[in-house]
């Protein structure tokens, strides 16, 4: 299996396991700038030089070997479960995606079609229940991730468990993982502990948020979009998430972690 979703520096100074929606853009733009001096110019997840990944075929070799000898410091960002799903939606299926398109082609029909979910007309910029739509896409989320159908599960909400897992399962060890919602007390604390070609001053680097602006603006606090069925729907996808990196099950409108994620238990759960 490898190490999928695995990027690293080409300097090898570290090791980073991507998980969507989750700060991504902005830490592949860091680790890229750290070696280079700038940032890559366009989406990061475009780049195809200047940061190994493992996706690229070239880059699989050096990754097998540092991960394996634990060479490089090696973390992860992870997210509060609420804030991603509703992310996940505005942005793949309410958004337009940067080649012009809906994401994953026929999707958002189908949606509409089985599960009656509205995403704004045409562009996006239409007005709609974006309550009662988020509600109705949870729904289809829900029976992707547990029954695997109309389809798969797809990488944006999928579990973040499950992408953190296959760095563990397949022989890596995590020397820190960050939360989104503290990012740069979080990012600094692994520039604290690598040597970097390039210094990173983390007060002077943008934002890289590559899925803003792609569809409407949310028009609610993210406790309106869950109810009590939906709040029992995320914690059916999402149980291990919650438990793992310490998030709050009970009140959606707390996005802010309620207690110390422990690197030793995420590796016994996650291992198996």
């Amino acid at each position: 299996m490898g190490f999928p979703g695995i990027w690293m520096t080409e300097s090898e100074s570290v090791v980073y396991r991507v998980v969507p929606k989750c700060a991504c853009s902005t830490i592949g733009q860091i680790m890229y700038y750290s070696d280079h001096g700038s940032f890559f110019d366009g989406d990061i997840h475009d780049a195809t030089d200047g940061l190994h990944k493992w996706a690229q075929e070239h880059s699989q070799g050096p990754i097998t070997r540092n991960v394996q000898e634990h060479r490089s410091y090696a973390f992860t960002c992870v997210r509060n479960p609420y804030t991603r799903i509703l992310s996940s939606f505005f942005d793949k299926i309410c958004g337009i995606q940067r080649n012009g398109r809906r994401y994953r082609g026929n999707l958002v029909p189908r949606l509409a079609y089985d599960y009656g979910v509205e995403v704004g007309g045409e562009d996006g910029q239409e007005e709609f229940d974006q309550i009662q739509s988020f509600r109705r896409f949870l729904l289809f989320a829900r029976d992707t991730i547990r029954f695997r159908r109309p389809m798969d599960p797809d990488i944006h909400w999928s579990a973040t468990s499950g992408h953190v897992s296959t760095f563990v399962r397949n022989g890596g060890r995590y020397d820190k993982i960050i939360w989104t919602e503290k990012f740069d007390d979080g990012m600094q604390g692994v520039l604290d502990q690598i040597n970097t070609p390039h210094s990173v001053d983390l007060k002077e680097i943008p934002r890289f948020n590559e899925s803003e602006g792609h569809g409407p603006k949310r028009l609610h606090p993210v406790e309106d979009y869950f109810d009590d069925l939906s709040m029992h729907l995320v914690y059916e996808i999402y149980k291990r998430d919650f438990e793992l990196f310490k998030y709050d099950v009970e009140d959606p409108s707390n996005k802010q972690p309620i207690g110390e994620i422990d690197l030793d238990e995420v590796h016994a759960k996650l291992g198996d």
